[in-house]
């Protein structure tokens, strides 16, 4: 019954087009999986990046800044620099879309995932995530690795017409 479980949330994972992915030194490349429309929007081309926000991620679980504000249909660079000891992650998303992929961390923390909307990080490293910011709207990043998101590890970001 366990393992129809998990073969039953592989399945989901796989069907919401996200590979997933946390463990070990060697991550799938974001841009490998296809751009996809998100409520937040979509992923954007390194060469069409209009400015860089940079976001510093620590170990106290925070984030700085924990907000940032960008234009509707802004191309954006986020370099995201691990400032740590422990590997951390960037994922855009919606409240409720990052708390259900929280919830499956914490369930299956090893989990493979990767996608254009997320940048794994390890300690003292730099990592970027190129975002076409097309829909107006206040949204969430998080790290999502098992007790990030739940120590508070989370911002919000605002989309302005």
């Amino acid at each position: 019954m366990k393992t129809l479980k998990l073969i039953a949330a592989s399945a989901l994972l796989a069907g919401a087009s996200a590979v997933f992915a946390h463990e070990g030194p060697a991550h799938p490349s974001a841009t490998a999986a296809p751009a996809v429309q998100q409520p937040w929007g979509i992923a954007g081309a390194a060469q069409d990046a209009q400015r860089t926000i940079v976001l510093q991620m620590t170990d106290d679980m925070r984030f700085a800044p924990s907000h940032f504000t960008v234009r509707q249909g802004e191309t954006v660079r986020l370099r995201v620099e691990n400032r740590g000891q422990l590997m951390h992650e960037i994922v855009l998303g919606t409240p409720a879309s990052l708390d259900e992929h929280a919830a499956m961390m914490l369930k299956h923390p090893g989990m493979e995932h990767a996608a254009p909307h997320m940048a794994h990080v390890a300690p003292g490293a730099t990592g970027d995530l190129v975002w076409r910011f097309n829909r107006v709207g206040s949204f969430d990043f998080a790290c999502l690795i098992a007790g990030h998101f739940q120590a508070g590890m989370r911002g919000t970001f605002t989309v302005t017409p």
